[in-house]
């Protein structure tokens, strides 16, 4: 009744010390009943208490003996219908994920619980006090939330996640999403900086390649031009001119050439919204990214550092909260419980995003956590398992016992009246 489980999982304190108590009690009213059976005859309330204690051992027994047959066979012998959880595992595999299926990843299922649920509100309250996420219960789910994402196929789920990614790349219509964003940026007088960065990153492209200017100008001066050096003098004026040109732009906000190239930004922030030939060179240029082994490894890497993020941060959230990311993310959870309607837009996104994602990824879901529960083996979910609700298993065992020594109390005291 002491021995370890079989599985390689560590068996927290807690449970080793419920397992105690119950088998403690369960000896300790072994005791009582043999100590009773002895002076049976000394008194008449003794027959009560050897009632409690027979009973208690009954009780307590038949509930040791059901707990342990959920996990393994009791005593180690092969008696039938025990072990229930390691021979059924593959079958509590696909149970499960046909109850997740059919109660959570439906689109009308996530559809009628996600319109209850304020993501943006518990988002900004949980972003705002993070200290909250260091309770008991934030703990746990923490750890848990943790040990599922790695206890889940990596590859698969990586390559699931990848797949999504790129799917919803390939979905945007990214010309007049940029047009917008180059508009509204135009309308505020954000793009100044972007104007001045180009400048800047003009003059040290002209510092950088100063002397393939001069080259260019050597090798289309002639004979006579060389033989002067007039070909050196022109270089030089050309590279101050257009030093002198940059200056200008820069220190002058008001200057032509910036004009025009304000001029030719809304242009293009036009152009990217409502011109086909654009959009749909933009479009192609956005497929054959796509297709680029660059940007793949780009969202390889993507992938890896997110879920890096998310079990450092369901491991530790105080630690990742902390610092100037953690100041921006409180002032952005401020933000969120304040401001209605950016909370009801995000609302909004997150259902969208939900049912959008059970309509797509439901049965690669259910597929992935059935598969990963078949590909554990026996010993594992038996521990995971016993670890997780094996304290309260306890529980029953001491509830057991003190039932069944309650009802021996009952069964004597009818006796004795009758």
């Amino acid at each position: 009744m002491l021995r370890t489980p079989l599985s390689s999982e560590p068996v927290p304190a807690g449970l080793r010390r419920m397992r105690l108590v119950a088998t403690g009690l369960l000896v300790a009213m072994a005791a009582l009943f043999l100590l009773t059976r002895a002076f049976d005859h000394a008194h008449p309330a003794i027959g009560y208490v050897r009632a409690f204690a027979e009973a208690a051992m009954v009780g307590g027994l038949a509930d040791w003996f059901a707990v342990t047959a959920l996990f393994r066979h009791p005593l180690r012998l092969p008696i039938p219908h025990t072990a229930i959880i390691p021979r059924n595992k593959d079958r509590i595999a696909s149970t499960l994920a046909q109850f997740l299926r059919d109660n959570f990843l439906t689109p009308k299922v996530v559809a009628r619980r996600m319109q209850r649920l304020d993501v943006a509100g518990a988002a900004g309250r949980w972003l705002a006090n993070p200290v909250h996420a260091d309770g008991r219960i934030g703990r746990s789910a923490g750890r848990l939330a943790a040990d599922f994402l790695e206890s889940l196929d990596q590859e698969r789920l990586g390559g699931m996640a990848k797949g999504a990614i790129a799917a919803r790349l390939r979905a945007i219509d990214v010309a007049p999403l940029f047009g917008q964003a180059l508009g509204a940026a135009i309308a505020n007088g954000r793009h100044l900086p972007l104007l001045d960065g180009m400048i800047r990153w003009a003059a040290k492209v002209l510092d950088a390649n100063e002397h393939m200017i001069r080259e260019m100008v050597h090798n289309r001066a002639g004979g006579l031009m060389r033989w002067t050096g007039l070909d050196e003098t022109l270089a030089n004026k050309i590279i101050e001119g257009l030093d002198r040109l940059l200056g200008e732009m820069a220190e002058d906000p008001g200057h032509p050439l910036r004009a025009k190239a304000e001029e030719g930004l809304e242009r293009l922030a036009d152009d990217l919204q409502h011109k086909p030939e654009l959009r749909d060179k933009v479009e192609a240029f956005k497929l054959e990214m796509l297709e680029n082994q660059a940007f793949q490894r780009w969202i390889d890497g993507l992938w890896e550092t997110s879920r890096a993020a998310l079990l450092r941060l369901a491991r530790d959230p105080g630690r990742a909260l902390g610092g100037r990311m953690g100041e921006t993310l409180r002032q952005f959870g401020v933000t969120l419980q304040q401001d209605r309607k950016l909370a009801e837009t995000i609302n909004r996104f997150a259902r969208r995003s939900a049912v959008g994602a059970a309509a797509d990824y439901g049965d690669g879901i259910v597929r992935l956590v059935s598969d990963t529960i078949k590909g554990w083996d026996a010993r594992t979910i038996t521990g995971r398992l016993e670890n997780a609700v094996g304290r309260d298993l306890q529980y029953i065992r001491i509830n057991g016992t003190l039932v069944g020594g309650l009802v021996g109390v009952l069964i004597h005291t009818i006796d004795a009246l009758l």
